[in-house]
């Protein structure tokens, strides 16, 4: 489907059609990337392993993605918002726990600031992305496509699949995820390490609203995190668990009968909910981190996953996508306006020096606080305590951690600002 969104599993119609990226990677950063990008007059090939027809179907899955304030305002300066509103669940409260013990940490937005962030189903996230494909014949989109050759040089870039169909560009964007081949390729190093620990994740119904209150329980095995999403079709209570617990122990909480696992989470829970059930199947993956101090190389930018991947302890790691998205976009939105070129070394430094450090940042902080709230034992539990009710007593340092779920801290993309 020559301009516009192609579902088509080649592309071939395409073939040779020179646009000014070439992005590897239809997730949701990719495709964000690639609709604020068409916003501006950019052009885009979108090649994408994935199947859309499987990453849309029916059904609540369990993932779930916490979007910030800023990441709402990049949809927003897109034109999704409307499409998006009514499906999202705010967050009016985010509590942090030790354990369920006293000394408990509470963050709610000031008057006039709105929700602390929104909770949506992955699915509709996609299927808001995949219509907005539809109406931008700046994009070709080439999905259920595997990219065998790249090619970077002095005057472009270029992906062949494997049917010998060939896209060019002038800058390759790297989003196909953590293990980004295309970032391996190009000799980017990575800091990474395992935390040895799995994130189960599932969609539970309960008994008692949730409030909007996002939860963060820490417990010596790992963190248990409640996100509360809308009421389904039939008027229950729901929310989206990501429990973290041992890599050797996964197997078994896995394939664990529903009513124990669920008899586990109330118990987790401390009874908050009310009675549990299963909302959707288990699943899980496992939980790492990793860093890659350089994002960019000859006509090549890393984004989203393919630069860095954190522990979903603060439910960061799509918004630090995004936040990559509004820089890049903004940096090439000027280069076009400039008449540079868009793979121009200039261009791709300034991203770099914009998204290197605060990529660190959120990278560390989230890592620091697994670690913290790891070291098992009493008095350990303790000091976390103290601290988080020192933290509780002072407006600057809990409006400093707010601004940063938020998204709203440093300089911001113009794409991330309210409209």
């Amino acid at each position: 489907m020559a301009g516009g969104s192609n579902s088509g599993n080649g592309g071939s119609t395409l073939g040779g059609e020179r646009r000014d990226l070439v992005i590897l990677g239809g997730g949701l950063v990719g495709l964000t990337l690639a609709l604020a990008l068409a916003r501006k007059g950019i052009t885009s090939h979108v090649i994408d392993a994935g199947d859309p027809s499987a990453q849309t179907a029916e059904g609540f899955d369990g993932r779930a993605s916490a979007i910030s304030t800023a990441s709402w305002n990049l949809f927003g300066n897109i034109g999704l918002q409307e499409q998006l509103e009514p499906f999202c669940c705010g967050i009016d409260e985010i509590a942090v726990s030790d354990q369920l013990k006293p000394g408990e940490l509470r963050f709610r937005p000031g008057e006039g600031e709105g929700s602390l962030g929104r909770m949506f189903e992955n699915r509709r996230l996609r299927l808001a992305l995949f219509d907005a494909l539809k109406h931008a014949p700046e994009i070709a989109y080439h999905p259920n496509s595997r990219v065998v050759e790249r090619e970077r040089g002095a005057h472009g870039v270029a992906a062949t699949l494997e049917d010998g169909t060939r896209f060019t560009g002038s800058l390759l964007i790297a989003a196909e995820g953590r293990g980004s081949p295309t970032r391996e390729e190009a000799g980017l190093t990575v800091a990474k390490w395992s935390y040895n620990h799995r994130a189960m994740i599932c969609g539970l119904a309960h008994e008692k609203p949730h409030g909007n209150v996002a939860w963060e329980i820490f417990y010596p095995d790992g963190p248990f995190a409640l996100l509360p999403m809308l009421d389904d079709d039939q008027g229950r209570h729901r929310s989206a668990l990501v429990w973290t617990v041992a890599e050797k122990e996964a197997p078994a909480w896995l394939k664990l009968g529903e009513r124990a696992f669920t008899a586990e989470a109330e118990k987790k829970t401390g009874g908050a909910l009310g009675k549990i059930s299963l909302a959707s199947p288990r699943s899980s993956y496992p939980l790492g981190f990793h860093h890659a101090p350089t994002i960019i190389a000859e006509r090549l930018a890393l984004v989203g996953d393919a630069a860095h991947g954190i522990h979903p302890i603060a439910g960061q790691g799509l918004n630090l996508g995004l936040r990559d998205v509004g820089a890049l976009a903004e940096v090439l939105e000027e280069g076009a306006r400039l008449g540079m070129d868009l793979g121009d070394a200039q261009l791709l430094k300034r991203y770099q020096d914009w998204r290197g450090l605060d990529d660190l940042m959120v990278a560390a902080a989230t890592d620091g606080l697994t670690w913290i709230y790891g070291v098992p034992g009493k008095t350990a539990s303790a000091i976390r305590r103290i601290g988080m009710a020192a933290i509780e007593k002072s407006s600057p340092v809990k409006r400093w951690f707010m601004d940063e779920a938020r998204g709203v801290s440093g300089k911001l993309p113009s794409l991330l600002q309210d409209a």
